[in-house]
């Protein structure tokens, strides 16, 4: 018999997957660049957490590579900062995952506000 317990808390959410998800979403709304992505994921989030450029870069790169994000250079021959945009591709993508977790944010929603009523009494 296999143990079916979940033992990862409180979601299913990778990280990574959900860094994937906000960049598609940032970049639904506007081209940007990747200090600018992470400034608006920590600004957003009230300043609790902030993903780091290591994986925001390498995720810039996978989903250029995947043609989610399309990315070009501000200055070609400095090669310094590179914009990126979501392609029609990026959408769907962006689409899919944002209706795929969806369940798993509410649970772990709902998980939270159980333990701050338990144990906090909030």
């Amino acid at each position: 018999m296999t143990d079916k317990r979940n033992r990862q808390f409180p979601t299913k959410i990778s990280t990574t997957a959900f860094v994937k998800l906000y960049i598609l979403h940032l970049l639904s709304e506007k081209s940007c660049y990747g200090n600018e992505i992470i400034e608006k994921i920590k600004t957003r989030l009230n300043y609790k957490w902030e993903p780091s450029p290591g994986m925001v870069y390498p995720l810039l790169r996978q989903l250029e590579q995947d043609e989610y994000i399309l990315g070009w250079w501000e200055e070609p021959e400095r090669r310094t900062i590179r914009h990126y945009k979501i392609t029609d591709k990026g959408h769907k993508q962006y689409e899919h995952l944002r209706l795929y977790y969806e369940k798993s944010f509410y649970d772990s929603l709902a998980i939270l506000n159980t333990i701050m009523k338990d144990i906090y009494k909030k």
